[in-house]
């Protein structure tokens, strides 16, 4: 009487057994593998979501904090240190820039306004750049407000840009440039553009014509 199985079927039993026997490390060794891979992509989410909330938390402090210049240093610095690659991390760079430009220390923000250059998020970058550079401005260091001005690429900062560039130019008597810069300004400027009769209000003062 035949078995549960015929000849072929037990054949192909007894040939699996055998995989198994020569490959169930390496079998096991991949589940091992996918678990710590789901676990730590698990991890990094939830390692995340408490990023975010404990910095969402001191951002709120922020908030609150807002007028205080050494308060405001002082989250926007605790923010930057524990929670660097958030988005409030980044933006309580640039309130706690605003705070400090308002207080008259120009240092400070020039410091907190430098790192969200470098280390704050893709969308505070250009709104970091051009600020910086007016700050160095104002710091009477014209040659690096340039330098930091010709770091940005945004198409979309275009206008301010070249308008502060050209209040630099003018601040080093180079009015050639000044005019040249303004004029490109008011062409990337939308036509509704609040800033664009300050900066044909400037180009008419140094004679030249848009």
């Amino acid at each position: 009487m035949a078995g549960p199985y015929d000849l072929e079927e037990q054949e192909r039993i007894e040939a699996m057994k055998a995989w198994w026997e020569d490959n169930a490390r390496w079998v096991y060794a991949l589940i091992a593998v996918a678990v710590v891979a789901v676990a730590g992509w698990r991890g990094w989410e939830y390692w995340n979501r408490v990023q975010n909330e404990e910095a969402s938390a001191l951002s709120q402090e922020l908030v609150r904090a807002r007028g205080d210049a050494k308060k405001t240093a002082d989250l926007a610095q605790a923010l930057a240190e524990k929670y660097p690659r958030t988005f409030y991390a980044s933006e309580a760079g640039l309130v706690a820039a605003r705070t400090a430009f308002d207080a008259g220390d120009l240092e400070g923000a020039r410091a907190r306004l430098d790192w969200v250059v470098k280390n704050g998020r893709a969308e505070h970058k250009g709104v970091a750049r051009l600020r910086l550079a007016a700050v160095l401005l104002d710091l009477k260091k014209p040659k690096e407000a340039l330098e930091v001005l010709d770091q940005g690429t945004d198409p979309a900062f275009a206008a301010l840009t070249a308008d502060l560039r050209g209040d630099i130019h003018f601040s080093q008597g180079r009015l050639d440039e000044a005019r040249a810069a303004y004029k490109l300004s008011i062409e990337k400027s939308d036509a509704r553009s609040p800033t664009r009769n300050i900066t044909e209000l400037k180009l008419g003062a140094l004679g030249g014509k848009p």
